[in-house]
């Protein structure tokens, strides 16, 4: 698995879940070698930052998202990427 990660140390790439897009399916829990993700119920205050379709789609999907928990241990290796069926994740540079 290490071989497909692009970082040299864990957080310099940061997963950034869209919330008004995922759907809280799981794909990438299931696929994260390093469990940076996880399941949770939406909170209030991103359920109200949504537009009239996000909170549409949240209410529908049971309203789940993914969080990132452990985004300080992603290697950028884009396996969430490229399992999220609603492409709601993307990798970006850690500014910290």
């Amino acid at each position: 698995m290490a071989e497909q990660c692009k970082s040299k140390s864990p957080g310099e790439i940061r997963p950034v879940v869209r919330a008004d897009k995922c759907e809280g399916k799981a794909a990438c829990v299931e696929v994260c070698p390093y469990n940076v993700f996880e399941v949770v119920s939406m909170p209030d205050d991103m359920y109200r930052a949504l537009s009239f379709i996000g909170k549409l789609k949240a209410r529908i999907h049971g309203m789940k998202t993914a969080a990132t928990p452990n985004a300080d241990q992603c290697m950028n290796c884009g396996l969430c990427v490229a399992a999220c069926p609603e492409k709601a994740i993307t990798l970006q540079k850690f500014a910290g």
